[in-house]
């Protein structure tokens, strides 16, 4: 799974960086006469409302949500893990702080807390990131947390400390490497996550904004016509399956190397 994962997720990125050069036409140019047009020779998968290539827009598009998969989980994961190092490693004060911070956050829905913070930020994709960022580090924190509980009572924890190794050097030089085998295959899993609500954030009107092309705002844009022009919305949606499926296969395929299993 490991090998599928990665062999799709590549064909992705292949595909977003030769973008300029595979896509036939430009995403945003607009051709009035060639609205609505169903695939076709002249386009393989036929154009939008506004006369758009819609291949050229999903080739374009996929460095759009390619980029919003891996940053949108970039930052929760560095803070989280930072998070829950501080937090397993002291105890105490310090971890009840940032447990009840956890606890807060997690008592709101995911995605209405994300669409509040980016509806007074203002959308766009830095709001989406900042958004995520301070939000979805709880699941790694809490992740991190517990492995480090644990490990912090092993022997070669108790001996660092023995040998009179600095607090910092026993959390991120022999405590986290151990501890991270968890938040790695998770993230994978974030990963999709990420992308879907990316596209739901942009099909909302709070995400990426119009012309740019984006898979959940191709979505949006084709749901008037998604009776009488099926392909505007089908093409970009099976497009964001094909590559939360990859990061799918890909965390799998991690867990199955890691040795970690349900």
């Amino acid at each position: 799974m490991l090998a599928a994962g990665g062999g799709l997720l590549g064909v992705f990125v292949l595909i977003a960086l030769t973008a300029p050069l595979i896509a036939p036409y430009d995403p945003v140019f607009q051709d009035i006469q060639a609205r609505l047009q169903p695939p076709s020779v002249a386009h393989l998968l036929g154009t939008d409302n506004f006369g758009r290539d819609i291949l050229s827009r999903l080739i374009w598009g996929a460095r759009i949500d390619l980029q919003i998969a891996v940053i949108g989980v970039i930052f929760p994961f560095l803070i989280g893990t930072i998070v829950g190092t501080v937090s397993g490693f002291f105890g105490g004060v310090v971890d009840a702080i940032f447990m009840r911070l956890v606890d807060v956050i997690i008592a709101f829905p995911f995605l209405v807390l994300m669409l509040a913070i980016i509806a007074i930020l203002g959308p766009g994709l830095t709001s989406f990131y900042i958004a995520l960022a301070l939000v979805g580090w709880v699941s790694y924190a809490r992740l991190v947390r517990a492995q480090i509980l644990v490990l912090k009572t092993q022997d070669f924890a108790v001996a660092a400390r023995s040998l009179g190794f600095g607090r910092a050097r026993i959390m991120f030089r022999h405590l986290l490497p151990n501890a991270l085998a968890g938040s790695l295959v998770f993230a994978m899993s974030d990963a999709v996550l990420v992308l879907l609500n990316g596209a739901a954030i942009s099909y909302l009107g709070f995400g990426v904004q119009p012309p740019v092309a984006e898979w959940g705002v191709m979505v949006a844009e084709g749901q008037p016509f998604i009776t009488t022009s099926w392909w505007i919305t089908l093409f970009p949606g099976l497009a964001i399956v094909f590559l939360a499926f990859a990061f799918s296969l890909l965390g799998d395929g991690l867990a199955d190397l890691l040795g970690i299993h349900e």
